[in-house]
């Protein structure tokens, strides 16, 4: 599940496809092949045939498939890094479907099999698979945004009752028909609801309105041992908290009372160049130190990056083509440049108004002199700014390809130590293309501590995100220099936390989630005890 992603994929196509035409691509026709493979493996076969006689005698059959086409979807990724062959797939119409499937699993112990929940296959580590198992394709219940309720009340505000299977694009057209939005969203609005809850939801508003996971009022779960249970900080609070950035441990979410807002008409949206990065720094915090001011006094988006020759595909068509030649200049001079990128929104009511506001704030900010950007756009081009280079990417055959990425949470004590020690002694020196990476602060107030969502131990933390792409067959340099960067970290005592998490042993595990780890055993035992949710995250489940 996805949740921040590069602002802009690719400045130019072309060139990142001279990048990997001489690269094997995953073909459907590899997938299948290592899906008929392991079909016919004779170990696998008495297993696998005993699982399907089971599962065919279920009433939901006729929802089950077992071709090669859907096993070798439900095999991949958006990373594109692993593969790991389910069983089965299970397309449910209606929520009983997949009721029924882990009632039955729970029940039924001669032949074991795990079930994880997949939307929109936006995991790049494999964490929405099931080795053997069963994949619930969750994009099969439909509804694109029709699902959604728009309600009113006087302890919640205005909210939306919205599938754990909607992408929140089709949420937010939704919502703005009604004039209003999500409190917070992700930089990518096509990640289903349920994937951004069960990691934590970030994006550019988390520093003022907190990540998704904070503005949720209830939740539909359906749990490890087949119950149908809605919870709430009221109602079955320790499954609300549990599940909330739960990882998909607890429960399969169906259901999410999310917390809207007036939606604006159109953004102002600013980028800001400096070379000097204690000055980014000291400016970025700053600017989400405002949160707690009057609308007019603060932002309502910030985001930063950094900027380099070697990831320049990645951010140089964002800036006006006028603008190259003396962009280059300045990243010759000072081999790394940092960007902080922001936006305040406004409608017919603030529109006299809002020029004036954003030139407060920005007023005392140091970035370089005469490289300020600014743009005008519609509200939701500027939440949907993604998409145009996703699809560009698509047509080029771009898209599904690895992506090893690295998604950090560093306390900001530490930034001095990860400018120096990553991005100018490992990222800048590596003879390797780096993708785009985002560093921005979040207040840690905004978090609520009581979900199983970590962070550091600081009331300002940055999240640091390289989000590379590469070809199939060398992919594995991005992850030689993510286990150096990762080592340096170490080394150097940073207590850090990673996002989107890939731990593979029970020690890594328990290192993460801290002093959450017994609670998070403790509901991991009430809710799903045989250990049959969610395998791909190898948490309680090591191949």
């Amino acid at each position: 599940m996805l949740v921040s992603i590069y602002e802009t994929l690719v400045s130019s196509p072309s060139q990142l496809h001279r990048k990997h035409q001489h690269t094997p691509t995953c073909s459907t026709s590899l997938c299948l092949s290592n899906v008929r493979m392991a079909q016919n493996h004779p170990l696998a076969s008495t297993s696998t045939n005993s699982l399907h006689h089971k599962l065919l005698s279920l009433p939901i059959a006729d929802k089950l498939h077992f071709d090669p086409e859907s096993i070798s979807a439900a095999s991949v990724d958006y990373g594109f890094i692993v593969q790991e062959i389910p069983a089965a797939v299970l397309r449910p119409s209606c929520l009983e479907d997949i009721t029924i499937l882990v009632a039955f699993r729970y029940n039924e112990s001669s032949i074991p099999f795990t079930i994880s929940a997949r939307g929109r296959g936006h995991s790049v580590r494999g964490q929405a698979m099931a080795r053997d198992g069963v994949v619930v394709d969750m994009t099969s219940l439909g509804n694109k945004g029709h699902g959604t309720t728009v309600s009113y009340s006087q302890s919640l505000g205005h909210y939306a009752d919205v599938g754990g299977h909607e992408i929140w694009f089709d949420v937010l057209e939704h919502t703005l028909k009604h004039g209003l939005a999500p409190v917070t969203l992700t930089d990518y609005q096509y990640a289903t609801v349920g994937g951004t809850l069960s990691n934590a939801g970030i994006g550019g508003e988390a520093f003022r309105n907190g990540p998704q996971i904070t503005n949720v009022h209830e939740m539909d779960v359906i749990t490890g041992t087949g119950d149908f249970l809605t919870c709430s900080p009221y109602k079955n609070p320790d499954l609300f908290y549990s599940v909330l950035g739960g990882l998909g441990q607890f429960g399969i979410i169906t259901r999410a009372r999310i917390a809207l807002r007036p939606a604006p008409k159109r953004a102002k949206w600013v980028r800001l160049l400096y070379s000097d990065f204690s000055v980014f720094t000291t400016d970025h915090e700053r600017l989400i130190s405002r949160h707690q001011r009057d609308q007019d006094e603060t932002l309502d988006f910030v985001e930063g990056s950094l900027l380099m020759h070697r990831n320049m595909d990645s951010w140089i068509s964002s800036f006006p083509l006028s603008d190259h030649p003396r962009l280059m200049s300045l990243l010759t001079e000072h081999k790394l440049l940092y960007c902080i990128k922001a936006a305040k929104y406004y409608d017919e009511q603030t529109e006299s108004t809002v020029e004036k506001d954003l030139e407060i704030i920005l007023k005392d900010l140091n970035h370089v002199p005469e490289f300020k950007f600014e743009k005008d756009v519609a509200f939701i081009d500027f939440l949907n700014r993604m998409r145009v280079a996703e699809l560009q990417l698509r047509q080029q055959g771009l898209w599904n390809i690895p992506h090893p990425w690295l998604n950090l949470f560093v306390p900001k004590s530490h930034m001095a130590d990860i400018n120096t020690g990553i991005f100018k002694d490992i990222a800048l020196k590596n003879n390797i293309t780096t993708g785009y990476v985002l560093i921005y602060p979040m207040n840690k107030n905004k978090w609520d501590d009581r979900m199983s969502a970590v962070t550091p131990d600081e009331d300002i933390f940055y999240t640091v995100e390289f989000l590379h792409t590469s070809g199939f067959g060398d992919w594995q340099e991005c992850e030689l220099q993510n286990k150096e960067m990762l080592s340096f970290l170490k080394d150097n005592g940073i207590k850090f936390k990673r996002y989107l998490p890939n731990y593979r042993t029970e020690r890594e595990w328990m290192e993460h989630f801290g002093p959450k780890w017994r609670t998070f055993q403790e509901s991991k035992a009430k809710f799903d005890p045989k250990l049959l949710l969610s395998p791909g995250q190898r948490i309680f489940n090591h191949y």
